[in-house]
């Protein structure tokens, strides 16, 4: 637990459980279900294995999350407690999507993004069998500039490497703008029509990808004007 406040607060006693790095972003990785080590690592690839670990055993030990084994596998769920948080991640959410308007160039990750967008995949609307959307970012470094999705009706998956499949579309974006239109910022039509993100492929292969994701859940949140935000948010 992190350093005690020492009042009697409720909120006070709560910043105690949840206010240590990375502790609340573990929170919103388990808010989705079970999750086994190696996918919370995924959603949070900048936090090392031993932290993430450490903040995995907080968590259980103060009853926010549960330790399930079955044979060699083990998953992480969150308790009761902790399902109560999970309106509590959402307005954060909500409220950082409406407010907290500026993203640095560090803030944006190829790796989270794919990672996001492979866990809200329609699969009643993708094609059936097996398709492979390759997508490029010629902006970004060489080892974070190609990246692939394996759609199938029921699963899709991340790769770094060529998984080996026919690639049915391909995606050449600015980052930037495609963290926007998975943000609610952008339209897909108008990064379509701007150039910054150009997709290639069959005719209805390529009209109809940005219908087999779901938009971050967030994407939907209004947001004031830029100028009515916090100046030191922007």
């Amino acid at each position: 637990m992190g350093a005690s406040y020492y009042q009697f607060c409720p909120v006070a006693k709560t910043m105690e459980l949840l206010d240590e790095r990375w502790t609340l972003l573990v929170v919103r990785e388990l808010v989705g279900g079970d999750r086994h080590f190696n996918d919370l690592r995924r959603g949070l690839p900048r936090m090392s294995p031993t932290l993430l670990s450490k903040r995995l055993q907080h968590l259980v030990a103060a009853g926010v999350a549960e330790r399930h084994k079955h044979g060699n596998e083990v998953r992480y769920r969150l308790s009761p407690a902790g399902q109560e948080l999970a309106p509590i991640v959402a307005a954060l959410g909500e409220w950082g999507i409406r407010w907290i308007g500026h993203l640095g160039d560090r803030d944006l990750d190829p790796k989270i993004l794919l990672w996001d967008m492979h866990r809200r995949v329609d699969h009643d609307v993708v094609p059936p069998g097996r398709t492979v959307i390759e997508f490029r970012f010629p902006s970004v470094p060489p080892s974070q500039r190609h990246w692939w999705l394996v759609l199938t009706p029921t699963d899709a998956d991340v790769c770094d490497a060529d998984p080996g499949f026919d690639v049915a579309v391909r995606v050449t974006a600015d980052l930037r703008s495609m963290v926007e239109v998975w943000l609610g910022d952008l339209a897909w039509s108008d990064a379509l029509r701007s150039g910054a993100v150009d997709i290639q492929g069959p005719e209805d292969l390529r009209r109809g990808m940005p219908a087999w994701f779901k938009l971050l859940s967030f994407a939907g949140v209004p947001r004031p004007d830029r100028e009515h935000r916090p100046v030191g948010l922007r």
